[in-house]
C-alpha cells in the first residue's frame, strides 16, 4: 500500500447477470445481482489493486457500466 493513501471501497457495475462459473476468482468481491446488472463491491488497498480488479473484469469479458468509489462516511445507494 502506498503510504498516506487510505484503502477505499469500490463498486463495479457490469452488464448482465454474472454466470456462477465466472464467479470463481471473485472471492474478494461481494456480488449483488439484479435482472440486468451485477455489482461487485470490493475493498481496495491501492491503485495497483484497483487496476487488478479492472483487468479481472476485462479478462472475464464483462462490460463495465459504472465504477464508483464509496467514501467511508457514505452509505451505498440501494437500487
Amino acid at each position: 500500500m502506498v503510504e498516506g493513501v487510505a484503502a477505499r471501497t469500490y463498486q463495479l457495475v457490469v452488464e448482465g447477470d454474472l454466470d456462477p462459473e465466472l464467479d470463481r476468482g471473485t472471492e474478494d468481491f461481494t456480488l449483488t445481482r439484479t435482472a440486468s446488472t451485477t455489482t461487485l463491491t470490493a475493498r481496495v488497498r491501492d491503485q495497483a489493486e484497483l487496476q487488478g480488479l479492472l483487468q479481472h473484469v476485462c479478462r472475464l469479458g464483462l462490460t463495465l457500466l459504472e465504477l464508483n468509489a464509496i467514501d467511508e462516511t457514505e452509505t451505498p445507494a440501494s437500487g
